[in-house]
């Protein structure tokens, strides 16, 4: 069970011609974490007080974003494939058994029970790889064990028992949050796989450089960071206390990198709701169908789906403290990565009606923040040759220093606070002060004295 972060929206009911235009992000990071009512991670008593306060000041918030099922696996599974629950998935597949017959239907779905899907069911790996985009699923401490167990594709063999169920000292890793690991189309390309299926602390040279940073990254903290052991068993305290201290880290390094400000998006969520109890959420949205291999996706409890679990998603293609209420699932985040880098549906997330992401979500269409320029004041006057000094303002430090403004036959560059003066510029040269940094929106002010 765990929390995703995700950039998302969905399509207003009108025609095509008339609909808003959608931008378009080129790289995307998934942060799941575990097993969290809405209501409980995003109150006014949530001690997750950078995900829920911080977070949605510099994105979008979606309170209506719905978990697939329960247990945590069959989620997972649906994030990365759209393929539903079944018995076994739902019940974190404690053996590490293949799924079986595998018969395909019509709509996508493949009927049988067990744990690791033939080769013909593809996930949005494939789909990236066939169309020549790159991906990375970041697995926190799945080299933990190493040299006795893989530092990379970590997994049971099949037919085995799945030893990673519960954390041991040391270890943290599970399996079962790694969702790539139950797909026979990813494990058995064991050169694919050991080079895309890596542990956590490969990410922070990844991002170093915006070349070595995938197109798609899934982000699975171990069973204590993403808040599903509450003490953990190495005395840290877990819970949602422990997952918000990972995001505050993860999120900048993640913010201050090259590739997430060339049209990033995060998207942070949790895999499923409470499960049992009396807090259980078994609800659903969009029109969830339970899929050929289960009729009750709730698992433990009854219900069509995993509960309302919540999302938080930023990037700069979104604008900043924003809601969208519109409902959405996994299913719909997969079929809005997929219609972003232009891949086909797979299982569920090709549902008839099913809405992607729209411009509730990814509302700013140029994905830049904007300058906001300001002149202060001048200096003596000789004729119309002054000093100009002026200060930019912007809700992104890249957009406030580094800028360069344009004024009078003359050019500055600001500080890191914003100021820069321009000296001995020439009023008559021209009226306009033009303000400009590579992705970031510009802007123009005319000095008063300027005016004829």
């Amino acid at each position: 069970m765990a929390t995703l972060v995700l950039l998302a929206g969905s399509f207003a009911a009108q025609s095509a011609s008339a609909a808003p235009t959608v931008p378009k992000f080129e790289h995307v990071w998934i942060i799941a974490l575990e097993n969290e009512n809405a209501d409980v991670t995003f109150g006014p008593t949530s001690p997750a007080t950078y995900l829920s306060m911080k977070l949605p000041q510099r994105g979008v918030f979606v309170p209506n974003y719905y978990a697939t099922g329960h247990l945590s696996l069959d989620n997972y599974i649906s994030m990365v494939s759209g393929q539903a629950p079944n018995p076994q998935t739902q019940a974190d597949c404690p053996f590490f058994t293949d799924f079986a017959p595998g018969t395909p239907t019509s709509d996508g779905q493949v009927i049988g029970s067990g744990c690791v899907y033939p080769a013909s069911v593809e996930t949005i790996a494939d789909q990236l790889e066939t169309a020549g985009l790159s991906w990375k699923a970041y697995m926190q401490d799945m080299a933990a064990s190493a040299p006795a167990a893989p530092s990379s594709c970590r997994h049971p063999a099949i037919g085995a028992q799945d030893d990673t169920q519960s954390a041991e000292v040391g270890d943290q890793y599970a399996t079962r949050h790694n969702p790539f690991m139950y797909f026979h189309s990813v494990i058995d390309d064991v050169a694919s796989c050991d080079a895309n299926d890596v542990d956590f602390d490969q990410m922070a040279i990844d991002l170093t450089r915006r070349k070595t940073t995938a197109a798609y990254n899934f982000i699975t903290p171990d069973l204590c960071n993403d808040g599903h052991d509450e003490p953990c068993i190495n005395g840290d305290p877990g819970g949602l206390v422990q997952a918000d201290s990972f995001l505050r880290t993860t999120l900048h390094s993640i913010f201050k990198s090259r590739a997430y400000h060339h049209r990033g998006l995060v998207i942070v969520t949790f895999d499923e709701a409470e499960a049992t109890g009396g807090s259980a959420d078994t609800t659903a949205c969009c029109n969830e169908q339970p899929g050929p291999n289960t009729p009750n996706p709730g698992g433990p409890s009854p219900g069509p789906g995993g509960g309302r679990v919540g999302a938080v998603m930023v990037s700069p293609c979104i604008r900043h403290a924003t809601t969208s209420n519109a409902d959405y699932n996994h299913y719909s985040m997969l079929r809005s990565i997929e219609d972003n880098f232009g891949l086909p549906h797979l299982g569920f997330a090709g549902q008839s009606g099913l809405a992607g992401f729209g411009t509730d979500i990814l509302s700013r269409h140029d994905c830049h923040e904007t300058i906001h320029l300001n002149r202060l004041f001048l200096a003596a006057r000789v004729d119309r040759i002054r000093d100009y000094r002026f200060r930019v303002r912007s809700r992104y430090p890249r957009c406030t220093s580094g800028v360069k403004i344009r004024y009078g036959g003359k050019h500055a560059i600001t500080n890191r606070a914003g100021y820069a003066t321009i000296r001995n510029a020439n009023a008559a040269a021209g009226p306009v002060a033009i303000a400009t940094k590579q992705r970031c929106t510009s802007d123009r002010v005319t000095p008063p004295s300027a005016i004829a």
